[in-house]
């Protein structure tokens, strides 16, 4: 199906008048596409990847955008448009160029142009995380590569915590372990787990998006003998003994269930919790203390916490 992109090349101060004048023509939604997008700061709730390519922007003022199911140059539409927009000096704006074209898309493209903002990232000593569609070049002769479709409802396992979980199993998981992944999300830690020499890896979610994500993920990267994922709340019922348990989820859920956590590890096992931002990592820190972990290690990343803890029974 043919859709057609309008686009208008106009300033910042137009921007609100400009967007209200394309509202009235169509009751789809717009786009504004502005250059300082890619100088600015962002921060995103999931660590999502993106890379803004400047090619797409002006180099002066912005592009508004909306799309129409038919042509408006097949009507009058492009040219009231246009003269709604010119009319906008009479209010002494400034509109810029104030220029209006229109081009062809094919709805296709829309489904897949998203791909281009993801790319593969480091995000430990050993381990790549990469979109499928996407090759990898590193002098690292055997990288350790976690493939994951980014768009799915847990992000693209870049947030900060879910590298600090991971450079945590880098350091804690050994050869034939079992592993824990409670609140698995997409499953990264997992994978991520498995690629380190884990034997045997059980991935738990409530959430059965969360279990959709992981079960996905899981056979993506061709890891479905190693992981055995399952909707479970938090540890309840779980008679498994592990090596080391890993959750990647808030602080306050953290302190719930600890006591389940020590029973479900073996002795000289290890739980790496983080989700924690670093004013509650006392609050962790005590909680864990008083199920009788001892802290063995600790990382800060961008204002989050993680904490690596092992169950000594002295």
């Amino acid at each position: 199906m043919k859709w057609y992109e309008l686009c208008v090349h106009t300033t910042n101060e137009a921007c609100e008048a400009v967007s209200n004048i394309l509202h009235e023509f169509t009751s789809g939604g717009i786009t504004i596409e502005d250059p300082l997008d890619i100088t600015k700061e962002h921060h995103t709730t999931f660590g999502e990847v993106y890379e803004l390519n400047r090619e797409d922007y002006p180099a002066e003022g912005i592009f508004i955008k909306t799309y129409f199911s038919e042509d408006p140059r097949a009507n009058n539409m492009l040219s009231d448009i246009q003269d709604a927009i010119k009319g906008l000096a009479t209010y002494r704006l400034d509109i810029g160029k104030g220029s209006v074209t229109v081009v062809e898309v094919e709805e296709e493209n829309w489904a897949t142009a998203w791909k281009k903002f993801y790319k593969p990232v480091k995000i430990s000593d050993n381990i790549w995380i990469k979109p499928t569609w996407e090759s990898i070049e590193t002098n690292v002769e055997d990288p350790l590569v976690i493939e994951l479709d980014p768009g799915m409802a847990f992000g693209t396992g870049t947030h900060p915590t879910t590298k600090l979980c991971v450079q945590a199993l880098e350091k804690f998981v050994k050869q034939d372990d079992t592993v824990l992944d409670v609140g698995c999300g997409s499953g990264v830690l997992s994978i991520a787990a498995a690629l380190l020499g884990a034997d045997s890896v059980y991935a738990f979610d409530l959430d059965d998006v969360a279990v959709s994500s992981t079960r996905n993920n899981t056979n993506v990267n061709k890891m479905e003998a190693v992981i055995k994922v399952k909707q479970n709340n938090l540890l309840e019922g779980i008679t498994e003994k592990a090596d080391v348990i890993v959750s990647n989820i808030l602080a306050e859920i953290i302190i719930t269930f600890t006591q389940d956590v020590w029973e479900c590890l073996k002795e000289e096992g290890y739980f790496i919790a983080s989700g924690i931002i670093s004013e509650k990592k006392e609050l962790v820190v005590s909680n864990l203390h008083e199920s009788g972990f001892k802290i063995v290690h600790t990382d800060l990343k961008d204002d989050w916490i993680v904490i690596v803890a092992q169950k000594r029974n002295i």
